[in-house]
């Protein structure tokens, strides 16, 4: 019974990562959070925004602005999940920390191409 209990456990996590993926819309808030960075001032480095999947769910990365300010990562409904880098340590807020181990399917989404 183990035989086909644990096959049938690692197809149903497989069918289930895959069902996950995003279209190539982006969500509304994420459209207003683009908005928002286009009316402040150029960042150093410019603002940038990467879509990925990470533990079978679609998530949006913005990384650091600058120095020990961490960075974002949040879900498709744009809930922030954690700060996988950034902040004193670098290391973010030790929330997912495997989270560049464990990323996949890296798609830039959008990046601030005004001069600073």
């Amino acid at each position: 019974m183990k035989k086909i209990i644990i096959p049938l456990f690692l197809f149903l996590f497989v069918i289930s990562c895959k069902n996950s993926t995003s279209t190539e819309e982006n969500p509304e808030w994420l459209v207003n959070l683009i908005a928002k960075y286009e009316n402040e001032p150029v960042g150093n480095p410019p603002q940038s925004i990467w879509r990925y999947e990470y533990k079978c769910q679609t998530i949006y990365y913005v990384p650091p602005q600058c120095c020990d300010q961490y960075s974002s990562l949040y879900n498709v409904n744009g809930n922030k999940i954690c700060a996988p880098d950034g902040g004193l340590t670098g290391r973010g807020d030790g929330k997912c920390p495997d989270f560049f181990r464990e990323r996949k399917k890296e798609k830039l989404i959008w990046k601030d191409t005004r001069n600073p």
